[in-house]
Protein backbone atom coordinates (compact mmCIF):
# COMPACT_ATOMS: atom_id res chain seq x y z
CA UNK A 1 0.00 0.00 0.00
CA UNK A 2 2.82 2.40 0.86
CA UNK A 3 4.82 1.59 -2.27
CA UNK A 4 1.74 1.81 -4.44
CA UNK A 5 0.98 5.29 -3.10
CA UNK A 6 4.28 6.62 -4.41
CA UNK A 7 3.23 5.85 -7.98
CA UNK A 8 -0.56 5.69 -8.07
CA UNK A 9 -0.67 9.49 -8.17
CA UNK A 10 1.32 9.58 -11.41
CA UNK A 11 -1.60 8.40 -13.51
CA UNK A 12 -3.98 10.68 -11.62
CA UNK A 13 -1.70 13.74 -11.94
CA UNK A 14 -3.17 15.20 -15.16
CA UNK A 15 -6.72 14.81 -13.79
CA UNK A 16 -5.69 16.38 -10.46
CA UNK A 17 -4.13 19.25 -12.38
CA UNK A 18 -7.34 19.90 -14.32
CA UNK A 19 -9.66 19.55 -11.34
CA UNK A 20 -7.61 21.65 -8.88
CA UNK A 21 -6.11 24.03 -11.49
CA UNK A 22 -2.64 22.88 -10.39
CA UNK A 23 0.56 23.80 -12.21
CA UNK A 24 3.22 21.32 -13.27
CA UNK A 25 5.28 22.27 -10.22
CA UNK A 26 2.26 21.67 -7.97
CA UNK A 27 1.87 18.19 -9.42
CA UNK A 28 5.55 17.45 -8.86
CA UNK A 29 5.17 18.54 -5.23
CA UNK A 30 2.05 16.37 -4.82
CA UNK A 31 4.18 13.39 -5.82
CA UNK A 32 7.45 14.51 -4.21
CA UNK A 33 5.85 15.76 -0.98
CA UNK A 34 5.03 12.20 0.03
CA UNK A 35 8.60 11.10 -0.66
CA UNK A 36 10.22 14.04 1.18
CA UNK A 37 8.84 13.15 4.61
CA UNK A 38 9.00 9.43 3.85
CA UNK A 39 12.73 9.56 3.07
CA UNK A 40 13.79 12.00 5.79
CA UNK A 41 11.90 10.28 8.63
CA UNK A 42 12.55 6.63 7.70
CA UNK A 43 15.63 6.10 9.89
CA UNK A 44 13.99 7.88 12.80
CA UNK A 45 10.94 5.69 12.27
CA UNK A 46 13.13 2.59 12.43
CA UNK A 47 14.74 3.82 15.64
CA UNK A 48 11.38 4.58 17.23
CA UNK A 49 10.44 0.98 16.50
CA UNK A 50 13.51 -0.21 18.38
CA UNK A 51 12.69 2.00 21.35
CA UNK A 52 8.89 1.67 21.54
CA UNK A 53 8.20 -1.65 19.84
CA UNK A 54 8.01 -2.47 16.15
CA UNK A 55 4.39 -3.58 16.23
CA UNK A 56 3.24 -0.54 18.19
CA UNK A 57 5.03 1.98 15.95
CA UNK A 58 3.88 0.16 12.81
CA UNK A 59 0.25 0.52 13.90
CA UNK A 60 0.75 4.20 14.79
CA UNK A 61 2.21 4.84 11.32
CA UNK A 62 -0.61 2.90 9.69
CA UNK A 63 -3.20 4.99 11.55
CA UNK A 64 -1.52 8.24 10.46
CA UNK A 65 -1.20 6.99 6.87
CA UNK A 66 -4.88 6.00 6.74
CA UNK A 67 -6.09 9.30 8.20
CA UNK A 68 -3.87 11.29 5.82
CA UNK A 69 -5.16 9.26 2.87
CA UNK A 70 -8.70 10.24 3.82
CA UNK A 71 -7.64 13.90 4.05
CA UNK A 72 -5.94 13.71 0.62
CA UNK A 73 -9.10 12.29 -0.90
CA UNK A 74 -11.12 15.20 0.49
CA UNK A 75 -8.61 17.99 -0.34
CA UNK A 76 -10.12 21.06 -2.00
CA UNK A 77 -7.01 22.60 -3.56
CA UNK A 78 -3.43 21.71 -4.46
CA UNK A 79 -1.96 23.30 -1.32
CA UNK A 80 -4.11 21.13 0.95
CA UNK A 81 -3.23 18.07 -1.09
CA UNK A 82 0.52 18.76 -0.82
CA UNK A 83 0.28 19.21 2.97
CA UNK A 84 -1.71 16.02 3.44
CA UNK A 85 0.73 14.13 1.20
CA UNK A 86 3.52 15.23 3.55
CA UNK A 87 1.54 13.75 6.45
CA UNK A 88 0.94 10.57 4.46
CA UNK A 89 4.67 10.20 3.88
CA UNK A 90 5.31 10.61 7.61
CA UNK A 91 2.90 7.74 8.27
CA UNK A 92 4.78 5.54 5.83
CA UNK A 93 8.09 6.45 7.47
CA UNK A 94 6.77 5.07 10.76
CA UNK A 95 5.08 2.05 9.21
CA UNK A 96 7.51 0.58 6.67
CA UNK A 97 10.84 0.34 8.58
CA UNK A 98 9.21 -1.93 11.13
CA UNK A 99 8.59 -4.55 8.43
CA UNK A 100 12.28 -4.78 7.53
CA UNK A 101 13.32 -4.82 11.18
CA UNK A 102 10.89 -7.62 12.04
CA UNK A 103 12.10 -9.67 9.05
CA UNK A 104 15.74 -9.26 9.98
CA UNK A 105 15.18 -10.02 13.66
CA UNK A 106 12.95 -13.03 12.99
CA UNK A 107 14.98 -14.83 10.29
CA UNK A 108 18.62 -15.76 9.71
CA UNK A 109 20.66 -17.17 6.82
CA UNK A 110 18.77 -18.51 3.82
CA UNK A 111 15.40 -17.95 5.49
CA UNK A 112 16.19 -14.25 5.85
CA UNK A 113 17.28 -14.04 2.21
CA UNK A 114 13.97 -15.61 1.11
CA UNK A 115 11.99 -13.25 3.31
CA UNK A 116 13.87 -10.24 1.97
CA UNK A 117 13.28 -11.47 -1.57
CA UNK A 118 9.55 -11.63 -0.90
CA UNK A 119 9.66 -8.18 0.71
CA UNK A 120 11.43 -6.59 -2.26
CA UNK A 121 9.03 -8.34 -4.65
CA UNK A 122 6.04 -6.88 -2.80
CA UNK A 123 7.59 -3.41 -2.95
CA UNK A 124 8.36 -3.82 -6.63
CA UNK A 125 4.92 -5.06 -7.59
CA UNK A 126 3.25 -2.38 -5.47
CA UNK A 127 5.32 0.35 -7.10
CA UNK A 128 4.53 -0.64 -10.67
CA UNK A 129 0.96 -1.79 -10.01
CA UNK A 130 0.25 1.72 -8.75
CA UNK A 131 0.32 2.91 -12.35
CA UNK A 132 -2.34 0.39 -13.42
CA UNK A 133 -4.52 0.82 -10.33
CA UNK A 134 -4.43 4.59 -10.66
CA UNK A 135 -5.64 4.43 -14.25
CA UNK A 136 -8.50 2.08 -13.40
CA UNK A 137 -9.71 4.16 -10.45
CA UNK A 138 -9.48 7.55 -12.17
CA UNK A 139 -11.18 6.36 -15.36
CA UNK A 140 -13.97 4.66 -13.41
CA UNK A 141 -14.86 8.07 -11.90
CA UNK A 142 -16.70 6.36 -9.04
CA UNK A 143 -19.73 8.41 -8.01
CA UNK A 144 -18.27 11.37 -9.86
CA UNK A 145 -15.24 11.53 -7.55
CA UNK A 146 -12.64 11.60 -10.36
CA UNK A 147 -9.09 11.24 -8.96
CA UNK A 148 -10.06 11.02 -5.29
CA UNK A 149 -10.39 7.19 -5.06
CA UNK A 150 -6.63 6.83 -5.62
CA UNK A 151 -6.31 8.07 -2.03
CA UNK A 152 -9.61 6.93 -0.55
CA UNK A 153 -8.91 3.30 -1.50
CA UNK A 154 -6.36 3.22 1.34
CA UNK A 155 -8.99 3.96 3.99
CA UNK A 156 -10.84 0.60 4.11
CA UNK A 157 -7.58 -1.29 3.58
CA UNK A 158 -5.92 0.61 6.41
CA UNK A 159 -8.89 0.05 8.73
CA UNK A 160 -8.75 -3.72 8.16
CA UNK A 161 -4.99 -3.81 8.68
CA UNK A 162 -5.31 -1.87 11.94
CA UNK A 163 -7.69 -4.52 13.30
CA UNK A 164 -5.53 -7.42 12.12
CA UNK A 165 -2.29 -5.78 13.19
CA UNK A 166 -3.39 -5.44 16.80
CA UNK A 167 -3.87 -9.22 16.89
CA UNK A 168 -0.76 -10.48 15.08
CA UNK A 169 2.06 -7.95 15.47
CA UNK A 170 4.41 -8.08 18.49
CA UNK A 171 3.87 -4.90 20.52
CA UNK A 172 7.04 -5.07 22.57
CA UNK A 173 10.40 -3.56 21.62
CA UNK A 174 13.44 -5.56 20.70
CA UNK A 175 15.16 -4.91 23.99
CA UNK A 176 18.83 -4.30 24.57
CA UNK A 177 21.03 -1.42 23.50
CA UNK A 178 18.75 -0.09 20.79
CA UNK A 179 15.98 0.73 23.26
CA UNK A 180 18.10 3.47 24.86
CA UNK A 181 19.64 4.99 21.73
CA UNK A 182 18.74 8.66 21.26
CA UNK A 183 16.92 9.75 18.11
CA UNK A 184 19.63 12.10 16.77
CA UNK A 185 17.27 15.04 16.37
CA UNK A 186 20.04 17.46 15.21
CA UNK A 187 20.94 15.03 12.42
CA UNK A 188 17.27 14.71 11.50
CA UNK A 189 16.89 18.51 11.28
CA UNK A 190 20.03 18.85 9.13
CA UNK A 191 18.95 16.07 6.75
CA UNK A 192 15.40 17.38 6.47
CA UNK A 193 16.55 20.92 5.75
CA UNK A 194 19.07 19.73 3.16
CA UNK A 195 16.51 17.58 1.33
CA UNK A 196 13.98 20.43 1.33
CA UNK A 197 16.50 22.97 0.02
CA UNK A 198 17.44 20.52 -2.73
CA UNK A 199 13.90 19.58 -3.77
CA UNK A 200 12.11 22.94 -3.83
CA UNK A 201 14.33 24.67 -6.41
CA UNK A 202 14.47 21.55 -8.60
CA UNK A 203 10.68 21.51 -8.70
CA UNK A 204 9.91 25.25 -8.80
CA UNK A 205 13.03 26.60 -10.48
CA UNK A 206 12.06 26.06 -14.10
CA UNK A 207 8.55 27.46 -13.55
CA UNK A 208 10.03 30.62 -11.95
CA UNK A 209 12.77 30.90 -14.64
CA UNK A 210 15.52 29.92 -12.17
CA UNK A 211 15.66 33.06 -9.96
CA UNK A 212 18.55 33.81 -7.61
CA UNK A 213 16.83 32.16 -4.62
CA UNK A 214 16.79 28.79 -6.42
CA UNK A 215 20.58 28.80 -6.84
CA UNK A 216 21.09 29.97 -3.26
CA UNK A 217 18.83 27.14 -2.12
CA UNK A 218 20.83 24.53 -4.06
CA UNK A 219 24.05 25.93 -2.61
CA UNK A 220 22.54 25.81 0.86
CA UNK A 221 21.54 22.18 0.30
CA UNK A 222 25.14 21.24 -0.55
CA UNK A 223 26.40 23.05 2.54
CA UNK A 224 23.86 21.35 4.80
CA UNK A 225 24.57 17.90 3.35
CA UNK A 226 28.26 18.46 4.07
CA UNK A 227 27.39 19.65 7.57
CA UNK A 228 25.18 16.60 8.09
CA UNK A 229 27.98 14.21 7.08
CA UNK A 230 30.47 15.99 9.35
CA UNK A 231 28.09 16.01 12.30
CA UNK A 232 27.26 12.31 11.89
CA UNK A 233 30.96 11.38 11.80
CA UNK A 234 31.73 13.39 14.92
CA UNK A 235 28.73 11.93 16.73
CA UNK A 236 29.86 8.38 15.90
CA UNK A 237 33.40 9.09 17.13
CA UNK A 238 31.96 10.35 20.44
CA UNK A 239 30.08 7.09 20.85
CA UNK A 240 26.68 8.56 19.97
CA UNK A 241 23.94 7.10 17.77
CA UNK A 242 23.95 8.92 14.41
CA UNK A 243 21.16 8.51 11.88
CA UNK A 244 23.61 6.78 9.53
CA UNK A 245 26.08 4.54 11.36
CA UNK A 246 29.55 4.47 9.77
CA UNK A 247 29.82 0.73 10.53
CA UNK A 248 26.81 0.06 8.31
CA UNK A 249 28.29 2.15 5.50
CA UNK A 250 31.50 0.10 5.75
CA UNK A 251 29.60 -3.16 5.39
CA UNK A 252 30.88 -5.04 2.29
CA UNK A 253 28.98 -3.94 -0.82
CA UNK A 254 26.88 -1.31 0.99
CA UNK A 255 28.35 1.67 -0.89
CA UNK A 256 27.71 0.02 -4.23
CA UNK A 257 24.18 -0.89 -3.14
CA UNK A 258 23.43 2.70 -2.08
CA UNK A 259 24.53 4.08 -5.45
CA UNK A 260 22.61 1.45 -7.41
CA UNK A 261 19.39 1.88 -5.44
CA UNK A 262 19.48 5.66 -5.84
CA UNK A 263 20.09 5.23 -9.58
CA UNK A 264 17.39 2.64 -10.23
CA UNK A 265 14.73 4.40 -8.15
CA UNK A 266 15.43 7.80 -9.71
CA UNK A 267 15.11 6.28 -13.19
CA UNK A 268 11.95 4.47 -12.12
CA UNK A 269 10.23 7.57 -10.73
CA UNK A 270 11.41 9.93 -13.47
CA UNK A 271 10.42 7.54 -16.25
CA UNK A 272 6.88 7.01 -15.04
CA UNK A 273 6.26 10.68 -14.26
CA UNK A 274 7.38 11.87 -17.70
CA UNK A 275 5.71 8.95 -19.48
CA UNK A 276 2.37 9.51 -17.77
CA UNK A 277 2.38 13.23 -18.55
CA UNK A 278 3.24 12.55 -22.20
CA UNK A 279 0.69 9.77 -22.73
CA UNK A 280 -2.20 11.66 -21.12
CA UNK A 281 -1.44 15.35 -21.71
CA UNK A 282 0.47 14.92 -24.97
CA UNK A 283 -1.36 12.06 -26.69
CA UNK A 284 -4.73 12.56 -25.00
CA UNK A 285 -5.08 8.98 -23.74
CA UNK A 286 -7.52 8.30 -20.92
CA UNK A 287 -6.17 7.41 -17.45
CA UNK A 288 -7.44 3.84 -17.93
CA UNK A 289 -5.65 3.42 -21.25
CA UNK A 290 -2.49 4.93 -19.81
CA UNK A 291 -2.62 2.73 -16.71
CA UNK A 292 -3.33 -0.48 -18.62
CA UNK A 293 -0.53 0.37 -21.02
CA UNK A 294 1.86 -0.09 -18.12
CA UNK A 295 0.56 -3.62 -17.43
CA UNK A 296 3.48 -5.35 -19.24
CA UNK A 297 5.89 -3.48 -16.98
CA UNK A 298 3.98 -4.52 -13.84
CA UNK A 299 3.62 -8.17 -14.85
CA UNK A 300 7.25 -8.64 -15.92
CA UNK A 301 8.47 -6.70 -12.87
CA UNK A 302 6.56 -9.00 -10.54
CA UNK A 303 7.57 -12.24 -12.30
CA UNK A 304 11.27 -11.37 -12.36
CA UNK A 305 11.24 -10.13 -8.74
CA UNK A 306 9.72 -13.40 -7.56
CA UNK A 307 11.87 -15.77 -9.65
CA UNK A 308 15.40 -14.33 -9.96
CA UNK A 309 16.67 -16.21 -6.89
CA UNK A 310 15.94 -19.52 -8.63
CA UNK A 311 18.07 -18.65 -11.64
CA UNK A 312 21.53 -20.30 -11.99
CA UNK A 313 23.99 -19.32 -9.28
CA UNK A 314 26.60 -18.34 -11.86
CA UNK A 315 24.27 -15.57 -13.08
CA UNK A 316 23.60 -13.93 -9.71
CA UNK A 317 26.53 -11.49 -9.59
CA UNK A 318 25.71 -10.19 -13.08
CA UNK A 319 21.97 -9.65 -12.57
CA UNK A 320 22.11 -6.03 -11.32
CA UNK A 321 24.47 -4.74 -14.05
CA UNK A 322 22.44 -6.61 -16.67
CA UNK A 323 19.28 -5.05 -15.25
CA UNK A 324 20.68 -1.53 -15.59
CA UNK A 325 21.81 -2.23 -19.15
CA UNK A 326 18.35 -3.56 -19.99
CA UNK A 327 16.74 -0.45 -18.48
CA UNK A 328 18.94 1.82 -20.62
CA UNK A 329 18.08 -0.03 -23.81
CA UNK A 330 14.37 -0.35 -23.04
CA UNK A 331 13.88 3.30 -22.03
CA UNK A 332 15.59 4.32 -25.27
CA UNK A 333 13.23 2.04 -27.20
CA UNK A 334 10.20 3.67 -25.54
CA UNK A 335 11.56 7.13 -26.30
CA UNK A 336 12.15 6.22 -29.95
CA UNK A 337 8.69 4.67 -30.24
CA UNK A 338 7.11 7.97 -29.22
CA UNK A 339 9.62 10.21 -30.98
CA UNK A 340 7.56 10.77 -34.09
CA UNK A 341 4.55 11.93 -32.11
CA UNK A 342 2.47 8.77 -32.62
CA UNK A 343 1.16 6.09 -30.27
CA UNK A 344 4.36 4.06 -30.28
CA UNK A 345 3.31 0.84 -32.01
CA UNK A 346 4.37 -2.70 -31.09
CA UNK A 347 7.91 -1.70 -30.10
CA UNK A 348 6.44 0.32 -27.25
CA UNK A 349 5.22 -2.76 -25.37
CA UNK A 350 8.54 -4.53 -25.84
CA UNK A 351 10.15 -1.46 -24.27
CA UNK A 352 7.66 -1.51 -21.38
CA UNK A 353 8.34 -5.21 -20.69
CA UNK A 354 12.11 -4.73 -20.91
CA UNK A 355 11.92 -1.79 -18.52
CA UNK A 356 10.00 -3.91 -16.00
CA UNK A 357 12.54 -6.74 -16.19
CA UNK A 358 15.47 -4.33 -15.92
CA UNK A 359 14.04 -2.49 -12.91
CA UNK A 360 13.41 -5.77 -11.09
CA UNK A 361 16.92 -7.09 -11.80
CA UNK A 362 18.58 -3.84 -10.80
CA UNK A 363 16.59 -3.40 -7.57
CA UNK A 364 15.73 -6.75 -5.98
CA UNK A 365 19.15 -8.49 -6.08
CA UNK A 366 20.82 -5.27 -4.92
CA UNK A 367 18.55 -4.85 -1.89
CA UNK A 368 18.61 -8.53 -0.94
CA UNK A 369 22.38 -8.85 -1.34
CA UNK A 370 23.09 -5.78 0.79
CA UNK A 371 20.81 -6.81 3.68
CA UNK A 372 21.11 -10.60 3.73
CA UNK A 373 24.39 -10.61 5.70
CA UNK A 374 23.88 -7.59 7.96
CA UNK A 375 24.23 -8.37 11.66
CA UNK A 376 20.96 -8.39 13.67
CA UNK A 377 22.09 -5.44 15.82
CA UNK A 378 22.52 -3.38 12.64
CA UNK A 379 19.19 -4.43 11.16
CA UNK A 380 17.34 -1.19 11.91
CA UNK A 381 20.14 1.08 10.70
CA UNK A 382 20.80 -0.90 7.51
CA UNK A 383 17.14 -1.23 6.64
CA UNK A 384 16.54 2.44 7.38
CA UNK A 385 19.54 3.51 5.31
CA UNK A 386 18.54 1.56 2.19
CA UNK A 387 14.89 2.49 2.53
CA UNK A 388 15.91 6.14 2.85
CA UNK A 389 18.14 6.14 -0.21
CA UNK A 390 15.40 4.31 -2.12
CA UNK A 391 12.98 7.13 -1.38
CA UNK A 392 15.62 9.81 -2.02
CA UNK A 393 16.21 8.21 -5.40
CA UNK A 394 12.51 8.55 -6.23
CA UNK A 395 12.53 12.13 -5.00
CA UNK A 396 15.50 12.97 -7.22
CA UNK A 397 13.86 11.22 -10.16
CA UNK A 398 10.60 13.17 -9.94
CA UNK A 399 12.36 16.49 -9.27
CA UNK A 400 15.20 16.23 -11.80
CA UNK A 401 13.72 14.25 -14.70
CA UNK A 402 10.26 15.71 -14.18
CA UNK A 403 11.72 19.20 -14.38
CA UNK A 404 13.71 18.25 -17.47
CA UNK A 405 10.53 17.03 -19.17
CA UNK A 406 8.37 20.01 -18.18
CA UNK A 407 11.07 22.53 -19.05
CA UNK A 408 11.56 21.00 -22.50
CA UNK A 409 7.81 20.86 -22.99
CA UNK A 410 7.40 24.55 -22.28
CA UNK A 411 10.34 25.61 -24.45
CA UNK A 412 9.36 23.52 -27.51
CA UNK A 413 7.23 24.94 -30.27
CA UNK A 414 4.67 23.29 -32.47
CA UNK A 415 1.62 21.19 -31.59
CA UNK A 416 1.37 19.77 -28.08
CA UNK A 417 1.72 16.16 -29.25
CA UNK A 418 4.98 16.91 -31.07
CA UNK A 419 6.51 19.04 -28.32
CA UNK A 420 5.49 16.48 -25.73
CA UNK A 421 7.10 13.69 -27.76
CA UNK A 422 10.26 15.74 -28.15
CA UNK A 423 10.34 16.49 -24.44
CA UNK A 424 9.91 12.83 -23.60
CA UNK A 425 12.70 11.82 -26.00
CA UNK A 426 15.15 14.20 -24.29
CA UNK A 427 14.09 12.84 -20.91
CA UNK A 428 14.43 9.23 -22.13
CA UNK A 429 18.02 9.91 -23.24
CA UNK A 430 18.88 11.28 -19.79
CA UNK A 431 17.20 8.31 -18.11
CA UNK A 432 19.09 5.85 -20.32
CA UNK A 433 22.37 7.58 -19.49
CA UNK A 434 21.67 7.29 -15.76
CA UNK A 435 20.87 3.60 -16.12
CA UNK A 436 24.09 3.08 -18.07
CA UNK A 437 26.01 4.65 -15.18
CA UNK A 438 24.37 2.14 -12.86
CA UNK A 439 25.48 -0.71 -15.13
CA UNK A 440 29.16 0.17 -14.81
CA UNK A 441 29.03 1.27 -11.15
CA UNK A 442 29.85 -2.20 -9.85
CA UNK A 443 33.14 -2.34 -11.73
CA UNK A 444 34.27 1.10 -10.55
CA UNK A 445 33.21 0.77 -6.92
CA UNK A 446 34.46 -2.82 -6.61
CA UNK A 447 37.97 -1.74 -7.69
CA UNK A 448 37.93 1.13 -5.20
Amino acid sequence: MAALDVFIVNVAAPTIGSDLDASGADLQLVIAGYVITYSVLLITGARLGDRLGHGRVHLAGLALFTAASLACGLAQDSTELIVFRLAQGAGSALMIPQVLSLIQRSFTGEARARALGAYSAVLAVGAVAGQVTGGVLVDADLFGTGWRPVFLVNVPVGAVLLVLGRRVLPPAGAGGRERTRPLDLPGLVLLGAAVTLLTVPLVLGQEEDWPLWSWLSLTGAAVLFAGFCGYESRLARRGGAPLITPRVLRHPGMGRAVFRIIAVMSVNAGFFFALTMHVQAGLGHSPLRAGLGFAPTAVVFGVVSLTWRRWPAAWQRYLAPAGFALIAASVAVVGLAFHGGGDGGAALYAGYAGTGAGLALAFSPTLTGALATVRPEDAADAGGLLSTVSQLGQLIGVAAFGTLFLNRLESSGGPLSYSSAEAFWVCACALAGTAAAGAVSGLVLRRR
